[in-house]
């Protein structure tokens, strides 16, 4: 079977958000286009890591090019969006690899989410070895999601999914795990029960 790419160049909106209550979240990338939506699922913790990532590769693109890339320092207060995310949500696939990449030619920040694949391996050569293997396949590979932006959308992007990140449970002021409204069982009170 072919690899399904879902290509938005540009997109008109991709944003990080979430479904669910703080402690059971689930979150999405979305990438949207016309009358066209395209949702995967993915992490908490891979969320945090592309937005962060995003945020180094356009500080790094401003200071190698001296700051003549179209890469604003911050996000443009215009591609501030704080609207939920396109409804209905249909979940294409679950990411476990993602890309981050500069095109310099066209001062465009691609970004790649791929699918989910479970490999069976017998060893650990030929676990690198099918890992390899399927990163190269373009043809016959897991669905993906490219999505190329402008420097602003990518600031604004990042910005975004890191606050969703951070709007989460609060921590815990003395263990700083998370803590649900009806309190947690914190370690360093020795079990005793902390309220929010």
């Amino acid at each position: 079977m072919s690899r399904q790419v879902f290509l938005y160049d540009p997109p008109d909106r991709f944003v990080a958000g979430t479904v669910g209550l703080p402690g059971r979240r689930t979150f999405f990338l979305q990438a949207t286009a016309g009358s066209r939506v395209t949702s995967v699922a993915l992490e908490k913790t891979q969320v945090a890591a592309l937005a962060e990532r995003m945020d180094e590769l356009l500080d790094e693109v401003v200071r190698r090019t001296r700051g003549s890339a179209p890469v604003p320092a911050m996000s443009p207060a215009e591609n501030t969006d704080t609207a939920p995310l396109d409804t209905p949500i249909e979940e294409e696939f679950r990411v476990g690899t993602m890309a981050l990449a500069w095109d310099g030619e066209e001062q465009r920040m691609i970004v790649e989410a791929q699918a989910l694949v479970e490999l069976d391996a017998d060893s650990e050569e030929d676990l690198a070895e099918a890992e390899e293997k399927l990163l190269q396949d373009e043809e016959n590979g897991p669905p993906m999601l490219r999505v190329r932006l402008s420097g602003a959308q990518a600031r604004a992007f990042a910005k975004r999914a890191l606050d969703v990140v951070n709007a989460g449970r609060p921590p815990c002021p003395l263990c700083s795990l998370p803590l649900d409204p009806e309190g947690h069982v914190c370690p360093r009170q020795n079990g005793y029960r902390r309220g929010a």
